[in-house]
């Protein structure tokens, strides 16, 4: 699982890819589900810090591989980027705007990194690309938005904030192409930036009651799951696609968490939704066929 700096020119390796890539979304889809059913209420700092720090603590145990002393810097501006702020700016958004709204902000991730690419490497984007994108945005906006949102000017600048921060650091992943294992940079960037979360765990959070199994089963699945195969797949992908591929690709976590909450919750789910769901996965394959032309 090492970073290849060449891209993958096969089409059918390239596809597997894009599959692979796409389950750490979907696995992040299940988040909410998660977090409501099984975890201990009202403690979002910790379970954001519980999700990142072990998984990248056992990563690093594993892999046994540093970072060069040059590659300091940039390894904690991605860390941060990718887990610590964009974590925090996450859970701001989500304590003050609904979640359906602060989903169709992150929808905006694949057009803020094509402007990063043109902005910065003068990488002007294709039309067909660029349309591919904003399909995505109007889709999630049909599968997500009621009426009844309301606007919270901090939580809307949280909620494009995390955008922000998590499609730089997909962005800057892939560029800065660092030499380390794909497995090493997964686990030193969930150890870093779960490092970054601690003091919000501890100044803002209640202390854990005592656990029951569910809740231990729960706090597993969100940290080996949910961040540490997850994270692997999507850094995988991150250093293979090119970046407007897997930013579309995030995409799949509000629709995956719609289909859960109909499926296991009951929730309700009408001809706007599946017409949103058609329009986002009309996106997500659009995005990674103009992308790569």
């Amino acid at each position: 699982m090492t970073p290849s700096p060449a891209p993958n020119h096969r089409p059918e390796s390239a596809w597997r890819d894009v599959l692979l890539t796409a389950l750490a979304p979907m696995v992040w889809g299940s988040t909410y589900l998660v977090t409501t059913q099984w975890l201990p209420p009202d403690r979002p700092w910790t379970a954001a810090c519980l999700r990142a720090l072990p998984a990248g603590l056992l990563l690093v145990l594993a892999t046994r591989h540093g970072p060069q002393r040059t590659q300091w810097r940039r390894l904690l501006m991605l860390s941060a980027l990718n887990i610590g702020a964009f974590q925090a700016l996450l859970f701001m958004a989500a304590y003050r705007l609904p979640g359906g709204l602060a989903a169709v902000l992150g929808a905006l991730a694949p057009l803020f990194v094509l402007a990063l690419g043109w902005a910065w490497d003068g990488l002007r984007p294709r039309s067909a690309t660029l349309a591919a994108a904003l399909l995505g945005v109007v889709g999630t906006a049909l599968l997500l938005l009621s009426p009844q949102s309301r606007w919270d000017g901090w939580g809307v600048l949280a909620a494009l904030g995390g955008m922000v921060s998590m499609s730089s650091g997909t962005y800057f992943t892939r560029k800065w192409q660092l030499d380390m294992p794909v497995l090493a940079l997964t686990g030193w960037q969930l150890l870093l930036g779960g490092l970054m979360l601690v003091p919000a765990a501890l100044a803002l959070d209640a202390p854990l009651p005592v656990l029951q199994p569910t809740q231990l089963a729960a706090y597993g699945y969100l940290s080996l799951v949910g961040a540490m195969l997850s994270y692997a797949l999507w850094f995988r992908g991150v250093v293979r696609l090119p970046s407007v591929a897997v930013a579309s690709l995030g995409l799949l976590s509000p629709l995956c968490a719609v289909l859960l909450g109909w499926v296991v919750l009951g929730q309700a789910f009408g001809p706007t939704g599946l017409l949103g769901m058609a329009l986002v996965l009309g996106s997500v394959l659009a995005v990674q066929l103009s992308s790569r032309r």
